[in-house]
């Protein structure tokens, strides 16, 4: 069994297929989207695959020298390409490590392998010059695409892929985790429950601004309840989102004078053009994924005090604030409490179609105290 995917059914599956314990048994795919929750082991288990991929054909000593190369980034058939900036994957991060390097042979091993992570930040750009690699790839190139959203993949780039799911890690691994971090253990089990299975999640909940985010859903959600609406709660889920994303905007746009130096006067404009466009849509992306977490652990407060009214307290996922869980909980029906969440999960579903989103979370607070009242 390959390294790593030991917890993973279906990847131990679709990678087993490739290299059993006794070598080789089907030919590998030329191009693979390992996806699932950030922290669940793609990374390590795409190292590992890649190191088997090089290593074919050569004995024990060399493939253990071979995964040692592999895993310091050495081997000079391994391509590995990440987000440079808040902008995502462009069209430069690609076209020659990637899309060039593929046609030529490998150096010393008998394949190329190109490891493209976090592939759902590939903008269109790069995504469609990455296409005819994908379509028609030479023989001896292997191109592994990692992702946390395969949703926000482009659908021509994942139906040219071979899917490899990856599961969530336990509550507990999440927890021991995040503890790991000086954070109490009760804190740290409420923000691995609350990452629903993301690592990366479950850390910046408990680190950070973390905190304070989960204090302002918290808030949010209790003044529906209450119908204590005069204060804007929503406020502060917005103002640190707007703030998240002319951060990431101008993450994208660092270092852009440096570059246009370097370009030829003729491709000054366009070059400038396509960075403040990628700052732009960096901005809106990161202040979307920002109050889309708000919204989400909002929701999963209401679910949380339906889960208490209807007398399940061992499911609900602020495990570290059960005596307010059960204050909003008394009086109350699920069927109601779950009613709200839904118009959290329509309102957090409408932020994709570029609404107002003050307009859009205010109303959503009201229909949700209407619907409590």
């Amino acid at each position: 069994m390959l390294s790593g995917t030991e917890r993973h059914p279906h990847a131990a599956a679709v990678l087993g297929a490739v290299f059993s314990d006794a070598g080789p048994a089907h030919p590998p795919s030329h191009a693979y989207l390992f996806h699932g929750p950030a922290g669940s082991g793609k990374r390590a288990v795409a190292r590992a695959f890649a190191a088997a991929l090089l290593s074919d054909g050569l004995g024990a000593t060399e493939a253990q020298a071979v995964a040692a190369r592999v895993e310091h980034g050495a081997h000079p058939d391994l391509t590995w390409v990440k987000p440079k900036s808040a902008a995502g994957i462009l069209v430069g991060d690609i076209d020659e490590a990637v899309v060039a390097a593929a046609t030529r042979t490998p150096f010393e091993a008998r394949r190329r392998v190109f490891v493209i992570e976090a592939a759902d930040e590939l903008n269109d750009q790069a995504a469609n010059r990455m296409l005819k690699t994908l379509e028609e790839p030479p023989s001896f190139a292997h191109l592994l695409l990692l992702s946390s959203r395969p949703g926000d993949v482009l659908p021509t780039i994942r139906s040219r892929c071979q899917d490899v799911r990856f599961d969530a890690p336990p509550v507990e691994e999440l927890a021991r985790f995040v503890g790991t971090r000086g954070v109490p253990p009760e804190t740290a089990d409420a923000c691995a429950r609350l990452a629903l299975g993301d690592g990366e999640r479950a850390l910046a909940l408990a680190l950070g601004s973390g905190p304070a985010l989960r204090a302002a859903s918290e808030n949010l959600a209790r003044a529906a309840l209450r119908d204590q609406l005069a204060g804007a709660p929503w406020l502060a889920l917005l103002d640190p989102a707007k703030a998240t994303g002319e951060e990431a905007g101008a993450a994208a746009l660092e270092g852009l004078d440096e570059e246009l130096e370097l370009v030829p006067k003729k491709d000054q404009k366009r070059v400038k053009r396509e960075r403040e466009e990628g700052a732009t849509r960096a901005q809106r992306r990161a202040r979307t994924a920002a109050l889309d977490h708000g919204l989400q652990l909002v929701g999963l407060w209401y679910r949380d005090v339906a889960c208490v009214a209807d007398g399940a307290e061992d499911l609900v996922h602020h495990s570290d604030r059960l005596p307010a869980l059960r204050e909003d909980a008394e009086g109350r029906t699920g069927h109601r409490l779950r009613a709200a969440l839904v118009h959290v999960e329509d309102t957090r579903a409408s932020l994709q179609l570029n609404p107002n989103e003050e307009l859009a979370i205010e109303a959503m607070t009201l229909r949700v105290a209407r619907e409590l009242a």
